[in-house]
Formats: structure tokens, sequence, C-alpha cells
């Protein structure tokens, strides 16, 4: 019942968005999580994109009690060389974990994929050609319309929480695969994949979901 409510929850937010989730793993051991204090990394050589994305992770998880920094506030202020060593990471991780961090969230695109489909057909043909003239019909325009075939991109984007509590060593929590198709604006794209970000992680019960608090009215305190 719960796994199709997500399910459900989960397509309602894709049918408006640039954003699709592929797929989604959450450590059989553990049943509930909550972030107290939260490191978001956006792995990205565009720097807006990684500083709108961090910004937006941080603002939403702060209204779900989490304390989070962004990477831009940490890992650009820390001594290293081009690419990190395993070192420098174990040293930025026992750092991390002196002042209370205890999840990171790490966000990546691992892959790109150029796609081509059949721009949609407007003269109202059924779906099941019975006769060859019938599909020949519908399908002519590949030999003299060259704007037949739409060309798009799908990044995909792989998102993953991982505690690093003291007495776990760098514990996978959850990792869930999101398609991008298409993205227009940094913006748009940006609030999409954030937002089903945190639906997800909401429903598999791995943040808190936002408190909204009865205010007092004279009677309550009467009473």
């Amino acid at each position: 019942m719960k796994k199709a409510l997500i399910t459900l929850i989960i397509a309602l937010l894709m049918s408006c968005s640039s954003t699709q989730l592929v797929e989604s793993w959450k450590n059989p051991d553990i049943d509930t999580y909550e972030p107290y204090k939260v490191l978001v990394v956006g792995l990205t050589s565009d720097e807006g994109a990684r500083e709108q994305f961090e910004e937006k992770l941080k603002y939403e998880l702060e209204l779900r009690g989490s304390e989070v920094v962004m990477s831009l506030d940490v890992l650009d202020h820390t001594p290293k060389t081009d690419k990190m060593t395993e070192a420098e990471l174990n040293t930025l991780e026992s750092q991390l974990i002196a002042d209370g961090f205890d999840t990171i969230l790490f966000t990546k695109i691992v892959g790109v994929e150029d796609k081509i489909k059949y721009r949609k057909n407007d003269k109202g043909f059924d779906e099941t050609y019975r006769k060859f003239k019938e599909e020949y019909l519908m399908y002519q325009d590949i030999y003299f319309n060259t704007d037949y075939y739409e060309e798009y991109t799908i990044y995909k984007a792989e998102t993953s929480m991982y505690c690093i509590c003291p007495t776990k060593d760098r514990e996978l929590i959850w990792k869930g695969y999101i398609n991008i198709t298409d993205p227009q604006s940094i913006e748009k794209t940006v609030n999409d994949y954030v937002r089903l970000a945190i639906v997800v992680l909401e429903e598999e019960q791995l943040i808190n979901r936002i408190v909204i608090k009865k205010e007092e009215t004279t009677e309550d305190i009467v009473n």
C-alpha cells in the first residue's frame, strides 16, 4: 500500500515536470532516519547551477528541521589539489564529523543520452493501422518533412544519502536515479529535481516532513 502511494505521488509530480524518477534504493537495514546536520554537494562544473541547486536543497531541508551547509561553503575553502585524493577526503570527513555533521547528500550527473522521436501526428489517424495505405499515409512525412524528427537530451542524475556517523563507515542510506529531460531553464530544472527528491525522501521516511504548527487561540490558552 505504501509503495503504491509513493508511486502515485511521484507520478503526479512528474506529470508537469522535466524530471522523472527512474530507480530508487533504500538500505533495508534502515526504517527511518533523521538527518541532523547535512552537507549538500552538487557536483558540476557549472557554478551557477551548482549554487542554485545547493541553495534550493538547503532551503527545503531546513524547512524540515535539519541544519544544512552547502559544499560551496566547505569544499571551496578546503586546501586541495585539482583532484582530491583519498587521504584528503578522509581528512575532510573527519573534520565534518568533528563539526557535528552526520549526513552527506551527494548529487551528480552520471550520463547524457541524445534521443530522437517522431513528432506527434495531428491528422487523427487511428493507432491501429489495418491497411498498408493507412500506415504509409501516416509516415510518409519521413521523406518530405525535415521537421518530422524531434531531438532531445536526457541527463541522468544520481543522488545519494550517506551517513557519516563516527561508528559507521560512510554507510549508504539511499540512492535515487532521476532523468532530466531536455532542460530549458536551470531554475525550473533545479526546482523540479529538488521537489521530486524531497518527496521521495519524505515517503521513504529519511527526512522529516514539514510540521505546520497550529496557532494558539485565546480559547486554547484559557483551556
